[in-house]
């Protein structure tokens, strides 16, 4: 499987589990669980799921990695992310209703299109985004440098 998939589909499955259990735990889509804690888990666990792919990436070439190798596979990561885990709204959405995205004030009073359109916006946007900054950290520090070329 290609590295991209794999780790940004782990970051999907994470991402489900905390929705899920979370919403089991705490129904209240207005709490501080699915304002904050969601959205400080699922970065922590894409900036992991970046540094391990880059890694692997890295171990893959030899265990040499060029910045742009690293940005581009960080970058894949996200993306597949935000498309994913977009799409598993997408399909809960018609079955659950807006309730599990309706953690903002007054969402519950918008039509559901709006709703949605707006999670996805920020959670795919977001997801790359945020993978692009993890991105450039993680590859400039993983990067080989010109004088380990020379080795």
């Amino acid at each position: 499987m290609k590295i991209p998939y794999k780790y940004g589909l782990l970051i999907t499955v994470c991402f489900i589990l905390w929705v899920v259990i979370a919403h089991l735990l705490v129904p209240d889509p207005t709490s501080a669980i699915h304002r904050a804690g969601a959205g400080t888990f699922v970065n922590i666990v894409e900036v992991i799921m970046i540094a391990l792919g880059i890694r692997a990436r890295k171990v893959a070439n030899g265990n040499h990695l060029r910045f742009k190798d690293g940005l581009k596979t960080g970058v894949g990561i996200a993306a597949v992310y935000g498309i994913t885990a977009s799409l598993f709204f997408a399909i809960i959405l018609p079955v659950i209703g807006k309730g599990m995205l309706a953690a903002e004030p007054g969402a519950e009073m918008k039509p559901a299109w709006q709703v949605a359109l707006g999670a996805f916006i920020g959670l795919g946007l977001g997801a790359v985004l945020f993978g692009l900054l993890y991105s450039v950290i993680i590859s400039f520090i993983l990067a080989s440098r010109r004088s380990d070329e020379r080795t």
